[in-house]
């Protein structure tokens, strides 16, 4: 069955760094986009980024410039680079899969994981 596994969440201070992994199993990972989403603490659902299977990737405006995602098809695994990070980025950070739509507001996807959650302190 599909599974995607998240890990890489934890604590740090403002401006610090961290890296999200997502490792996928169960479907035809190189076909799919494949997304970050995140929910914050009484805060809606966002879209942060995704990578289509063509590879190119779209961010929201709130992490352009210090998120990077990226995959490595050869391990199904989608990652999350997180720098300079700042205490509106606490949530949960979940990654998802979807054959269709893919653009960097999606929040909705066919398949996700249960999410690592990441703090920032000031």
């Amino acid at each position: 069955q599909v599974q995607l596994v998240e890990s890489g969440g934890g604590s740090v201070q403002a401006g610090g760094s961290l890296r999200l992994s997502c490792a996928a199993s169960g479907y035809d990972y190189s076909s799919y986009c494949m997304g970050w989403f995140r929910q914050g603490p009484g805060k809606k659902r966002e879209g942060v980024a995704v990578i289509d299977s063509d590879g190119s990737t779209s961010y929201a405006d709130s992490v352009k410039g210090r998120f990077t995602i990226s995959q490595d098809n050869a391990k199904n695994t989608l990652y999350l680079q997180m720098n300079s990070l700042k205490p509106e980025d606490t949530a949960m950070y979940y990654c998802g899969a979807d054959l269709y739509d893919c653009y960097a507001g999606k929040t909705v996807f066919e398949y996700w994981g249960q999410g690592t959650q990441v703090t920032v302190s000031s």
